[in-house]
């Protein structure tokens, strides 16, 4: 039931209860949640209340509606109502592009503190570590810089990422269940700079993204595009 005494609106009270019980595994990707019928007996309040609720966390990338079936939990690669995790190989090839990585880093480091407190793991566990230029027909597209948890996916390392990137490796190695972005303009770092051919004041469309599961932090990835190169699309039907 809806407290009365709480500071949230009703919608809101039933959007947290929701939100709350899919952050603890109670429903898994795929899963039917509750009916509009049932939860506005649940907590004595609108159907109006409720579907905003519901409408809420579609547009979070929470869970999926399908009109006339019901409501269920989300397979949770979206993560907004604008942004999608997706694979760069499998944007350039609907391109009709040639995808091409080269692996410039990938090794295990030491993480300082700033790095194990994104990660979630104490100040100096060993912590995974890989740079990789992604090319669309030969031109310097993206440089991934990503750090990830090993406890989240430990045969990381042992992956050939010239041949699976690791967006589409982690897809399937763990269980995703949000995402954070951070986007802005910057310019490069000298390292970036040179992997990408362009210059320090060129301007970069950086993306810095971090992923959990509901066990915690996967992994913190730098993703820096030459500005001139890339541009962030979105499409969000609610």
């Amino acid at each position: 039931m809806v407290s009365p005494r709480s500071p949230q609106a009703p919608y809101a009270q039933v959007k947290q209860h929701l939100k709350d019980r899919l952050a603890a595994g109670d429903w898994p990707p795929g899963a039917q949640m509750p009916s509009e019928a049932e939860l506005v007996a649940q907590f004595h309040v609108s159907r109006m209340t409720v579907n905003r609720a519901l409408k809420e966390l579609q547009a979070e990338g929470l869970v999926d509606r399908v009109q006339g079936v019901g409501t269920f939990a989300a397979a949770l690669h979206k993560v907004s109502s604008t942004l999608m995790l997706r694979d760069l190989h499998e944007e350039i090839a609907e391109r009709g592009h040639q995808h091409e990585a080269q692996v410039m880093l990938q090794r295990e480091e030491a993480a300082a503190p700033a790095l194990a407190a994104q990660l979630g793991v104490a100040e100096g566990t060993m912590v995974f570590h890989t740079v990789i230029v992604h090319r669309e027909n030969g031109i310097a597209l993206q440089c991934e810089d990503r750090y990830v948890n090993p406890a989240e996916a430990p045969q990381y390392l042992a992956q050939d990422f010239t041949r699976i990137t690791p967006t589409h490796y982690l897809f399937g190695a763990t269980a995703l269940w949000r995402a954070q972005y951070q986007v802005e303009a910057a310019l490069p770092t000298a390292p970036e700079a040179q992997w990408l051919g362009i210059g320090r004041g060129d301007p970069c469309l950086v993306i810095v993204r971090r992923t959990f599961s509901r066990q915690g932090p996967i992994t913190l990835a730098r993703l820096v595009h030459p500005g001139a190169r890339y541009q962030l699309q979105g499409d969000f039907q609610p």
